[in-house]
């Protein structure tokens, strides 16, 4: 599989999917068609299905469009049905999408949207607006029970998985995360990194499921560091994972 990423909108991330035996190619999330024609023409491949995250416009506002371009299959969370543009295809947990040689695991991530899913294979995840470098996406729809446990589901998944994410927001989301864990060594390293790529205009896009574990304080609600610094801020606080949860969605939202 090789990947291409086109940066889209402000801070967006469209993926295009390719086989290389084949040239058949995925469309992941993409709200500027033009600007996806535009790199598939470039790439010389063949757009052969849209895999959508989930219903915002900002990940499917390009769909009627590229569906005009040529007319293809539209893949969705089954509990998006109503709400994501030209949706052929409502797929679910476990359900499998092939191209080419290439087969894709669909995986239900409810937490920012009701009916988020992500799309697992070839040791990558494209997984939206659930799971961010460094951070997680808002609850607009879902519960807070909903994500940790959405949030969980990909923490499982092999530490080389590499994240393909939905926007840029790396460098921001650890400039918080250093606010609860100002002596974590891989976070430190990782934002130095990440403040280059940025000053070259570079994407912070992919990382892995393994270094998010290492810094990403949404997938950290257990360190040590982390609750001992929450509990200065929110003096009673429960260390359970769904209340730390809950405090440090909160704190972020307010950041």
């Amino acid at each position: 599989m090789r990947v291409v990423q086109i940066p889209t909108l402000f801070d967006n991330y469209t993926y295009l999917l390719i086989c290389e035996k084949t040239g058949q190619t995925a469309i992941v999330d993409s709200p500027d068609a033009e600007a996806t024609l535009a790199v598939i023409r470039r790439e010389g491949v063949d757009p052969v299905a849209i895999f959508s995250t989930h219903h915002h416009m900002d990940h499917v506002g390009g769909n009627e469009e590229l569906i005009a371009f040529k007319k293809m299959p539209v893949y969705g969370g089954l509990n998006d049905r109503q709400r994501i543009p030209c949706l052929t295809h409502p797929v679910e947990e476990g359900d499998q999408i092939s191209l080419g040689s290439l087969i894709f695991r669909v995986m239900d991530i409810p937490g920012h949207t009701r009916g988020h899913i992500a799309y697992v294979g070839e040791g990558a995840v494209f997984c939206g607006d659930t799971l961010f470098a460094g951070g997680c996406g808002r609850l607009f729809e879902g519960s807070a029970e909903q994500m940790v446990f959405s949030l969980g589901k990909l923490k499982n998944l092999p530490n080389p998985t590499a994240v393909y994410c939905g926007h840029e927001y790396t460098q921001k989301n650890l400039e918080f995360a250093l606010t609860l864990e100002p002596d974590n060594q891989s976070l430190q390293t990782k934002y130095a990194e990440v403040v280059d790529l940025r000053k070259k205009s570079k994407p912070t896009v992919p990382t892995t499921i393994g270094e998010e574990k290492s810094y990403n304080p949404f997938l950290r609600t257990e360190s040590p560091e982390l609750i001992t610094n929450l509990k200065k801020k929110i003096p009673g606080l429960k260390d359970d994972r769904l209340s730390v949860f809950v405090a440090v969605r909160k704190m972020k939202d307010g950041f």
